[in-house]
């Protein structure tokens, strides 16, 4: 199958992860694929953001930098469609991005079947963090997109509930879990050494809605024995404040950041770790760390979220905290500081749940290819499917 996937990333971070991840998997199942993205995207480093988008950003007031992202539909079509017309793909595979219509307008032209790929609910995430000035258009624009698609693929379930109640039939949802590719992350059993200082870890780009706060205090607050030692694998905005606070309660040495980590870097990282952190998520994620921590047979301790749920089983493959009872999280990491034999059996828990549910990008992009064939063939079978494939192979160079 020829598959052309568009998006409008800007920076090399976890959805350039996804990005990346999935199209190698497309070409291992013998897939031919085209990916059409920015070009300040093919240009940044990993960990970064666009500097050019950055400062436009800063500079420019909300709802000109929002009409910005608009009008950038117009050469973002041109260039999809030069590559539809070159490379006659079988399908559009597309991961969202608000205010991003190219594929939509691709399939209203072409009537090539289109595939969204849906992260998050931009219009409302934006909305919550105050970065959306044109809220009532971006949301209207957000369930066009969506319901322009003959089938969307989610991230989980609750996130599902969310694209149908925007008008999007429930037959053309699919719950698709994020992945990994298991083999660098794949270690030897984990085996806790009793005594020893136990190691907490999070894995990511750090921002203030990560939690990490909550788990700097607790340090602080904890009596220390074993003796606890936090390593953030990561950089971003909250850093800063993060290290403050660990200086301030006199816990700076307990805590050790390691800054940005090339790719290659993040499995001997987790395997640093006895506890994998995920201190808080949205209600919709699903965090690419945590299959990251599965892999690597780590106890994690998370949200007991339906989002969380979806993935991890509380005493069984992680353990799970009450994210609304003040205390929760660092009562989780305590007992399992405390316990080496429950961080073992949940470790080896988490890597068995990995295995059995196959969350890896080779499994994810065998769903997309087997409801994509579905559509091709649908779509060839269609009254007039003749004339219009006689049309583009007109229409192509």
């Amino acid at each position: 199958m020829r598959i052309l996937y568009s998006h409008r990333v800007q920076s090399r971070d976890g959805q350039s992860v996804h990005i990346e991840e999935l199209v190698a998997a497309f070409r291992r199942l013998g897939h031919e694929v085209l990916v059409v993205g920015p070009r300040l995207y093919e240009r940044a480093e990993f960990g970064g953001d666009s500097r050019l988008i950055a400062a436009l950003r800063r500079h420019l007031p909300g709802a000109l930098c929002e009409i910005a992202e608009i009008l950038y539909n117009l050469p973002a079509f041109l260039r999809l469609r030069r590559a539809c017309r070159r490379f006659a793909p079988d399908i559009v595979y597309e991961r969202y991005n608000l205010y991003y219509l190219a594929g939509t307008l691709l399939r209203r032209r072409y009537r090539i079947p289109y595939c969204l790929e849906v992260n998050a609910p931009l219009a409302q995430e934006r909305e919550r963090f105050g970065d959306l000035a044109l809220a009532p258009l971006a949301r209207r624009l957000e369930r066009l997109v969506w319901r322009s698609a003959d089938r969307v693929f989610v991230v989980t379930r609750v996130l599902a509930d969310s694209v149908a109640a925007a008008g999007v039939p429930q037959e053309r949802i699919l719950v698709t879990p994020n992945g990994i590719d298991p083999e660098p992350f794949f270690s030897p059993p984990y085996r806790a050494r009793p005594g020893a200082a136990v190691t907490i870890g999070f894995v990511g780009f750090v921002r203030e809605w990560h939690g990490l706060d909550g788990v700097i205090a607790g340090l602080a607050a904890d009596p220390a024995d074993p003796p606890i030692r936090l390593l953030i694998a990561g950089d971003g905005p909250a850093r800063p404040a993060l290290e403050r606070q660990a200086a301030a309660l006199g816990v700076a040495a307990r805590v050790q950041f390691a800054g940005f980590q090339p790719r290659r870097a993040i499995p001997d990282l987790i395997r640093q770790f006895d506890i994998a952190l995920q201190p808080r998520a949205v209600p919709y994620a699903s965090p690419l760390k945590l299959f990251e921590y599965m892999a690597c047979g780590r106890a994690i301790v998370a949200p007991d979220q339906p989002n969380m749920r979806e993935i991890l089983e509380d005493g069984v493959s992680a353990l799970l905290f009450d994210p609304d009872e003040p205390g929760a999280l660092w009562r989780a990491i305590g007992r399992l500081a405390r316990d080496p034999q429950l961080r073992e059996r949940l470790g080896h828990g988490a890597r068995q749940a990995l295995e059995a549910r196959q969350f890896t990008w080779r499994e994810n992009a065998a769903r997309v290819i087997a409801a994509a064939s579905l559509l091709r063939r649908a779509a060839e079978a269609a009254p007039g499917a003749d004339q219009s494939r006689a049309r583009d192979r007109h229409a192509r160079p």
